[in-house]
């Protein structure tokens, strides 16, 4: 028999599903500005550990001539990019799926574009192989792959802020970090990916543009 609820008691709010991440409001324009000219001009758009949904809801609703298709393995992250679709009232975003990178058994099978942000370095290096293997498995030549985010260059870090990071992230999972730049370029074009562009970005990330050869 179901209680009869207390009318004393105030009733109480629902719980917001909505995970945030401060670093979106910081990276998400000069991101958009990077995507804006490489993006094509109509398609899908894949992308791989949407977190928050944070971004999928800001690039979607300024890019609306595309269709953003969010991922995340975690469920609770797949609620939260559920509710920012959901307040933002956008149509141009499909419902997100869950997909780990790592695995070949991707429940997408083609996209005009991939999209990763923040990813390969909060992420086995399993995971980061596997995402440069799916995209060169369901984009069609010319397509692009972007990432976004912290890399070394020649096995050295760029600045003082991105070796602490890396440390940080290190001693939450030996299997995270901050990855070399020579090493996924060399793993993405043994996957069938050229490095077609690398672009600076503030807080001394990189924007890396690969298309599928």
């Amino acid at each position: 028999m179901t209680p009869t609820p207390d009318p004393r008691r105030p009733a109480q709010p629902p719980i917001d599903p909505r995970r945030f991440a401060p670093a979106t409001e910081r990276n998400r324009a000069p991101i958009l500005e990077l995507l804006t000219r490489v993006l094509p001009p109509a398609g899908l758009v894949l992308e791989i550990a949407s977190g928050t949904g944070e971004h999928a809801a800001f690039f979607a609703r300024r890019l609306p001539h595309l269709s953003w298709q969010p991922t995340d393995i975690d469920a609770a992250a797949r609620a939260s990019i559920v509710a920012w679709t959901a307040e933002a009232g956008l149509d141009n975003v499909r419902p997100p799926l869950a997909l780990d990178a790592a695995q070949s058994n991707w429940p997408i099978d083609r996209a005009d574009a991939i999209v990763a942000v923040n990813m390969i370095h909060i992420a086995p290096w399993a995971a980061a192989v596997g995402l440069l293997g799916g995209a060169a498995r369901i984009l069609a030549v010319g397509a692009p792959l972007i990432l976004y985010g912290p890399f070394k260059r020649d096995g050295r870090h760029t600045a003082p802020s991105n070796e602490a990071f890396d440390q940080n992230l290190r001693r939450q999972d030996p299997s995270w970090g901050v990855r070399d730049l020579e090493t996924v370029v060399e793993t993405a074009h043994a996957a069938g990916l050229a490095l077609t562009e690398t672009a600076p970005m503030p807080a001394n990330n990189l924007g890396l543009v690969f298309r599928r050869r």
